[in-house]
């Protein structure tokens, strides 16, 4: 069967639409709620803290959904599958913030459930939706669309969190049913509308592609296939070595300014600002490169994802410096120039992903991609407690804040640099027509990798 064609820049843009609509889905639920928990219900700031980290959790299941959806060959089902999950949950989960307000109890135990739902739909739809790209980007094109729908994701987080405040605005618990129902009906009507007939309209019937039922392996057993891949596993480590640094940074920054250099809640929101402006310029720059704007020898994936670690571990101990001197005057700048380094790395490493899905054994791909999100999924949800514990213990043993930070910041860059190495080892060769009978007759599997 000969391979269905690439997708051109119309239907990349498409499925922009459907993380987009992921994007605003999650941020009524992770930030909106997180502030009328504690704001609005004076509840401790933990209880939302461990609704996102059972978010985060849940999403281990991230390989089990993308072999489900290798078995079907059809990436669209998965994905509308995970946002009508997705949707409910969120809508679940508003309907138990208002709820305790009444009842604590029975609102904690909903909002459980709910989070429980968000973690299973987002990584369903995310993970289909990630494995469709890969399968039907062409090469030069990957680092652009990954820039091109991680960009519409922040678009979508930022259109929601805009227009949700101000329909929010004055709070009541029924308005924030309403508002949250509302958001979670367009992001899935969104989701449908972007999805009609986008991987059904290029002469595949549907079902045309369904693996036949004596080479299905089990999961557990398409799992170890995909693990005693040398590139695979590598990838996975650096996935969440290189991500476990990055979020670990996510909820010490604001403070560190403020503790130590006396930045006002508004200055310090400017700073998260300047980071993220950072973060798009990286973006957009390897981007460009992958395109072939600056020209072949700028193309290099893995030299972008080992040059990108290098300069966030270079970047996080300048603040090291600036913290242990007092002086804040580079902070800024200092702050934009990690927050490019973690654009240009980051996607540099989706790119990667993107290829390295399509290589080794066939009919892989989405359990790889899943080993590799529920990778990144782990390192999220321990990125926040451990930079957050760090900086604490830091305190206590070392004294004063700055010094603490700076210990925690120079941990962070050793992260980095350990993510780099792990980048380096990856493999980037094609695969070569490998074929793997030993290890599929000794599974019971009769398949062969291209």
């Amino acid at each position: 069967m000969t391979a269905p064609p690439t997708f051109g820049w119309g239907r990349i843009l498409r499925l922009g639409l459907v993380q987009a609509a992921l994007g605003a889905v999650v941020v009524m639920t992770t930030s909106t709620l997180n502030r009328v928990m504690v704001v609005e219900l004076a509840l401790p700031a933990l209880l939302p803290g461990l609704l996102v980290a059972i978010h985060y959790l849940v999403q281990v299941a991230r390989p089990r959904m993308g072999y489900g959806s290798d078995l079907g060959r059809r990436r669209t089902p998965w994905i509308v599958g995970g946002m009508t999950v997705l949707a409910t949950g969120g809508v679940a989960a508003a309907v138990a913030t208002a709820w305790m307000g009444r009842d604590a109890t029975a609102g904690i135990a909903l909002a459980v459930v709910a989070f429980l739902m968000i973690g299973l739909g987002v990584s369903a739809s995310g993970t289909s939706l990630l494995v469709l790209l890969a399968k039907r980007v062409a090469p030069s094109r990957r680092a652009a669309a990954a820039t091109v729908v991680w960009l519409m994701m922040i678009a979508g987080f930022a259109v929601t969190a805009g227009l949700a405040g101000k329909l929010l605005d004055p709070y009541t618990p029924w308005r924030l049913v309403q508002v949250s129902f509302g958001v979670s009906v367009i992001a899935l009507a969104v989701t449908l509308l972007a999805l009609h007939r986008l991987e059904g309209d290029d002469g595949v019937p549907d079902g045309a592609m369904e693996a036949p039922a004596a080479a299905r392996p089990s999961f557990r057993n398409a799992l170890a296939q995909a693990w005693t891949e040398p590139a695979a596993r590598r990838f996975t480590f650096f996935i969440f070595v290189s991500m476990l640094a990055f979020s670990a940074q996510d909820l010490i920054l604001e403070p560190f300014a403020g503790t130590v250099f006396g930045y006002s809640p508004g200055a310090s929101t400017q700073l998260s600002g300047v980071q993220h402006g950072g973060v798009l310029t990286g973006m957009l720059l390897v981007a460009a490169a992958g395109s072939g704007v600056a020209g072949p020898r700028w193309r290099s994936l893995r030299a972008w994802t080992v040059g990108g670690c290098l300069a966030s571990g270079v970047a996080l101990m300048g603040l090291v410096r600036i913290g242990l001197s007092g002086d804040g005057t580079w902070l800024g700048l200092t702050v934009f120039l990690l927050g490019a380094a973690n654009g240009a790395f980051s996607i540099a490493a989706i790119a990667s992903m993107m290829r390295l899905a399509g290589q080794g054994r066939q009919s892989r791909e989405g359990t790889r991609m899943g080993l590799w999100g529920g990778a990144q999924a782990v390192a999220f949800g321990l990125g926040g407690l451990v930079g957050t514990a760090a900086s604490d213990v830091a305190r206590w043993l070392v004294g004063t804040p700055a010094q603490a930070y700076a210990a925690v910041f120079a941990l962070e860059a050793l992260l980095f640099v350990g993510a780099a190495l792990l980048a380096a080892r990856v493999e980037t060769a094609p695969a070569r027509g490998i074929r793997h009978r030993s290890l599929d007759a000794a599974s019971g599997v009769g398949m062969e990798a291209r």
